[in-house]
């Protein structure tokens, strides 16, 4: 029998592999409530937890709202903290999450995408990690069981930065990933511990110490609620390139490599590219493969960090290029488009030049985006940047 602490390879879910990536990393505190589809992640740490191999305080919950609290507390008394959610339990954490983001505590969250209240809708969407965007969270994007297991670990990597510290929400499509298996590289615990050890090289965070004296969660008035956040923001600006050395690092220690902020897919001589994250991506990239033997200069950018946005990566890649297009599994209410398509085009100026740019809504409640969605999203950018006339929005199928 393989040892929790071994290497190994298994086929299993990605809710198994966002538990297996949150235990290498040693979390002291897991704090736990279930929901679907994020139920197993938080059922897989309890079993470890209870056959005595994961070391940790194991706290079971009442409601998300709390779980947030408890790791948020753990976190500023400087415990290593983990919790999982998804859909409605995220937005029911929404005010304790702001007080996390604001105490500037470096947790680690998978939310696991789907539909957020308004409809309700068990079932396939990103609008759940939309809805706290704007919480001054990092948020990641993974695209497959493997990169899910991945990216826990350089989330950790990421949130505890001497330069960072701030927390760090990992997404990934509920339903398509959260129940997939597929084979999985799982590291031993002890190349983590490794890939982990420069964070205690770095000088150490405030933390509560029961008799000392230190400000968190205090009233903020005037210049001192201005310097907070604007030392918050400072932080959020770093993220890029620290993104960016994370993901070579993590290249280096197991020798896997996501490109840092976005993918670019066979962009280099492409004249067309098609934007869009999670699931999605896989099926994309086999159309843009089948489109390029056919002869049409065709390419896909993978939207990995989400917040802060990537503007200065992903302009870099869309220099040059004739026509856009953005697939997004959510909606920017009050733009009548994607938040992709929105955030995508508010980088213009710093692409350089105005080019044609289309936003295309599909995958919204567990519908599937097809090969056939993804050939017209294609076939409607190449027309574009051929100079013929297009509409804006597209909502499919």
């Amino acid at each position: 029998m393989v040892a929790l602490a071994d290497k190994q390879v298994k086929v299993i879910t990605g809710n198994a592999a966002a538990a297996h990536g949150a235990r290498l990393c040693r979390p002291d505190v897991v704090a736990a409530y279930p929901i679907t589809p994020q139920s197993e992640v938080v059922e897989q740490l309890a079993k470890w937890h209870a056959d005595g191999e994961l070391d940790c305080e194991y706290v079971a919950v009442e409601g998300e709202n709390s779980a947030q609290n408890v790791i948020c507390g753990a976190s500023m008394a400087g415990c290593r903290a983990y919790t999982a959610t998804s859909s409605y339990g995220l937005v029911y954490m929404y005010d304790a999450m702001l007080n996390t983001a604001g105490y500037r505590a470096p947790v680690v969250m998978v939310n696991v995408n789907r539909e957020p209240p308004g409809i309700h809708a068990v079932c396939s969407g990103q609008q759940d990690m939309i809805s706290v965007r704007d919480s001054g969270w990092v948020q990641l994007i993974a695209e497959n069981c493997q990169e899910i297991l991945d990216l826990t670990i350089q989330a950790f990597r990421l949130a505890e930065d001497h330069d960072i510290q701030l927390p760090v929400i990992i997404n990934y499509d509920g339903f398509y990933l959260s129940y997939l298996a597929e084979a999985v590289n799982i590291p031993a615990i002890a190349e983590v511990d490794d890939y982990l050890s420069i964070l205690k090289t770095q000088p150490a965070r405030p933390r509560l110490i029961p008799g000392a004296a230190i400000g968190c969660g205090s009233h903020g008035i005037g210049e001192g609620f201005v310097e907070a956040r604007k030392k918050h923001m400072d932080a959020l600006e770093r993220v890029p390139q620290k993104v960016e050395a994370i993901d070579a690092e993590f290249h280096q220690a197991f020798g896997r490599s996501y490109g840092g902020q976005i993918e670019a897919y066979r962009c280099e001589d492409a004249q067309i590219v098609l934007i869009t994250s999670g699931s999605a991506v896989g099926t994309a990239r086999t159309v843009v493969n089948a489109k390029r033997e056919a002869g049409m200069k065709v390419g896909l950018i993978k939207i990995r960090l989400f917040r802060p946005w990537p503007i200065t990566r992903l302009a870099q890649v869309l220099k040059g290029k004739k026509a856009v297009g953005v697939l997004d599994r959510s909606l920017g209410f009050g733009w009548g488009c994607g938040p992709l398509f929105m955030e995508t085009k508010a980088i213009t100026p710093d692409i350089g030049e105005i080019i044609p740019m289309l936003s295309f809504i599909d995958g919204l409640a567990n519908m599937d985006i097809t090969k056939e969605h993804i050939e017209k999203m294609i076939d409607d950018i190449y027309r574009a940047a051929n100079g013929s006339a297009y509409p804006e929005v597209t909502w499919l199928p």
